[in-house]
């Protein structure tokens, strides 16, 4: 596979932010469930620089995060590796190969990526026997507590998605 060099670029600078955003985050003393600061910069390589570096950059940023700073912590760790990935590679897919219009884009990586992250608290728990909150809670919390960083997410991703096709 072959990928532009601007491509690779803003792939490196999402990167960063996927690392730098959630550190913030979290050395403010918020919870990182709240604001979902790995997220964005995921969803926004997915629509801008397609579904490969999308995909790669979602199951990367979880590990590099995770060995700098022991966020996410285990098991969270491998539940955000498979949401993030589905977030890169979905949206890349809709936005970029199939051509949908950018929100609902957005919005149905979003909703797979929680499915996939939803789908791997039942594997984890079930299938491997590790404490997992029980999938109602968790579910719960993927979308109420979360609620602050969707709505940051349908706000103010479709904007700079923009901003960089505009370039």
């Amino acid at each position: 596979m072959k990928f532009r060099t601007k491509d690779l670029v803003t792939a490196a600078v999402l990167l960063a932010l996927s690392i730098i955003l959630p550190t913030i985050v979290h050395m403010s003393g918020i919870n990182g469930a709240i604001f979902l600061p790995m997220h964005i910069p995921i969803l926004i390589a997915g629509l801008t620089i397609g579904p490969a570096l999308g995909f790669i950059l979602g199951i990367i940023s979880p590990i590099i995060n995770h060995m700098l700073t022991g966020m996410p912590p285990v098991p969270i760790f491998w539940i955000m590796i498979v949401e993030l990935a589905l977030y890169g590679l979905i949206s890349g897919i809709l936005y970029r190969k199939i051509k949908m219009t950018l929100c609902p884009s957005l919005i149905i990586s979003m909703i797979v990526g929680r499915l996939g992250a939803a789908l791997m608290v039942l594997l984890l728990g079930k299938g491997f026997g590790l404490p997992m909150p029980p999938i109602g809670i968790y579910i719960k919390g993927m979308l109420l507590t979360a609620l602050p960083g969707i709505i940051i997410q349908l706000i103010f991703i479709p904007m700079i998605v923009k901003a960089y096709e505009k370039d």
